[in-house]
């Protein structure tokens, strides 16, 4: 098999199509029911390994090619394979995200600003003690994150936790994203 190897990768190296074809002949199938493992339909396993033997051609892959075209055939798959899953699900969570959006909007479209911010004023109350101190400190005396770690004597990074933690437990509790436009 290694001379065949041999010869295919001859005939790449002089730009005979012959190469491709016995490379397609001889790994079409195989490379199908690999690409299969990844998708539901052999449509799309198909079409990963048609790109697969285009981008083999078309780039020169195999020009400079020294190791196993078997391996190397099969890795391109997998990788084709994955990429196109990752892209798939980007989109999927993408649309689901919009959804939740438009589900979110509609929800508090219902009510007015002033129960919005009545709940987000009660949320508030229900911060823990640091938290509340140091959330309060930052949006509505707008103080600096320095100023707030001098005035509770404690560190800098404390004062960044507490209020992650603020915004956190705010966004949790209100089902929203807290864009901080308060009075």
């Amino acid at each position: 098999m290694k001379n065949h190897e041999q010869d295919i990768i001859r005939k790449f190296k002089s730009g005979d199509e012959s190469g491709l074809r016995l490379l397609f002949d001889l790994y079409y199938v195989p490379l199908c029911a690999y690409a299969h493992k990844y998708f539901d339909s052999i449509d799309q396993a198909e079409d990963i390994v048609q790109e697969a033997f285009i981008t083999l051609w078309e780039k020169n892959r195999l020009i400079n090619f020294t190791g196993s075209i078997k391996s190397y055939l099969f890795s391109i798959v997998r990788n084709n394979s994955i990429n196109k899953i990752k892209k798939e699900n980007q989109y999927r969570f993408e649309e689901i995200e919009n959804q939740a959006y438009t589900i979110i909007e509609d929800k508090f479209e219902s009510q007015n600003i002033e129960q919005r911010k009545e709940n987000l004023y009660q949320e508030i109350e229900k911060l823990p003690g640091q938290c509340k101190k140091v959330f309060e400190a930052i949006v509505f005396e707008k103080m600096k994150y320095v100023e707030v770690a001098d005035e509770l004597n404690v560190s800098v990074n404390t004062v960044k936790t507490h209020y992650s933690r603020a915004l956190r437990q705010l966004r949790s509790n209100l089902d929203i994203l807290i864009m901080i436009m308060l009075p």
